[in-house]
């Protein structure tokens, strides 16, 4: 299975009014996890949209279990946990500063080309799990 790790700080921008983290931003987290999950197996966006393959998101799902606070480092460990000839399936855990589950969440991306339509994962891809 497909497996990293990432550590992220809170910054200042990414908070509400009372200082947590808003909901919003954990989706951009995942996304920048997944983009170094992808670096980490030798692989870069940049390198399979110059190929014409974009991932979409296609469903989100997420469980916040407790806030995360403005300046907390948190550890975002991300998953692939299922393949397709045409989808990848993430889970993600956002672990606090204390060791706590803040929010836990999956993604199914689909992969399409420059038009839009669904296409086959490269062939590397669809054999990540």
């Amino acid at each position: 299975m497909l497996t990293g790790e990432i550590q992220i700080r809170v910054r200042y921008a990414e908070t509400d009014r009372m200082g947590l983290l808003h909901h919003a931003n954990y989706l951009v987290y995942f996304e920048q996890a997944r983009t170094e999950l992808l670096r980490q197996a030798g692989h870069t966006y940049r390198d399979l949209e110059d190929q014409g393959f974009y991932l979409v998101v296609a469903k989100a799902e997420v469980r916040y279990k407790r806030p995360a606070h403005y300046d907390d480092v948190l550890t975002v460990r991300t998953a692939v946990t299922r393949t397709s000839p045409v989808r990848l399936e993430h889970q993600y855990t956002v672990i606090g500063p204390d060791g706590g589950v803040c929010a836990e969440a999956t993604t199914t991306l689909a992969c399409v080309n420059a038009e839009g339509k669904v296409q086959a994962l490269p062939e590397w891809l669809s054999e990540a799990k």
